[in-house]
């Protein structure tokens, strides 16, 4: 698994092609969930895989309206004992790390499916009484969300990425980075800000990030130098 080309690539699919998923991949899937970190490794999530049509149809029905989920050849419902985490860590136990859990295993089946060639979408909404019991789910046992897998049919629609630098703090909250695209080197989306200021503006703006540019360009160059001399060091040693 290529980590970082999973995280930047992967999209929610709610289009499904009508082919089986093949059980090696959901046995995966699996693997990859229960490796997610969970507090004082309880380990307390719980899996329960949907293959039969009708069941997922009926889980369907009972997720607010999102049908298209009855799509989906497979579908795995994400649970966690509360008691064991409430055993260990009380009630912030139950409430928080019973959910954080669950939640990180979510996201490792997510990555996996995409690793696999397969399309999934995390599933939060849903009518919890009702899947607990159609799925026989005792009440220690509670539903945390839903995965839908399957081959995707056609591409996912391009989704719209909120600003780093609104999301992002240094050592404070409140305190951001001056330039976060700078240092990331996505210079297109810099440019693209400035081109929409006014002519003055960008011809400065241009000037500070071409400065910018090269100060990294330079920094890089004498990176791999330093390190190339180092090597060579090594080598005649």
């Amino acid at each position: 698994m290529d980590g970082l080309n999973c995280i930047f690539n992967r999209r929610s699919i709610r289009k499904y092609l009508k082919k089986p998923v093949e059980f090696d991949k959901i046995a995966v899937i699996l693997k990859a969930a229960s490796k997610a970190p969970s507090a004082g490794n309880l380990q307390d999530y719980r899996f329960i895989v949907l293959t039969d049509k009708g069941v997922i149809r009926h889980v369907a029905d009972h997720c607010t309206e999102q049908y298209w989920i009855a799509q989906a050849p497979v579908i795995i419902v994400v649970c966690a004992d509360t008691d064991r985490t409430e055993a260990y860590y009380g009630l912030r136990g139950q409430r928080l790390y019973s959910i954080q859990n669950a939640a990180a295993a979510m996201q490792n089946m997510l990555l996996a499916a995409y690793d696999l060639g397969l399309g999934s979408c995390w599933i939060g909404s849903f009518e919890e009484e009702y899947l607990s019991d159609a799925l026989s789910i005792p009440d220690n046992i509670r539903p945390q969300g839903i995965i839908t897998l399957g081959y995707a049919d056609g591409d996912p629609i391009e989704r719209e990425e909120v600003d780093l630098n609104t999301m992002v703090y240094f050592n404070k909250c409140g305190n951001p980075i001056e330039n976060m695209n700078a240092l990331l080197r996505e210079y297109n989306k810099e440019i693209e800000k400035i081109v929409t200021l006014p002519e003055p503006i960008v011809d400065n703006a241009f000037e500070r990030l071409k400065e910018t540019v090269k100060k990294t360009y330079h920094k890089a160059k004498n990176n791999l130098k330093n390190k190339n001399s180092s090597r060579n060091i090594k080598k005649n040693n």
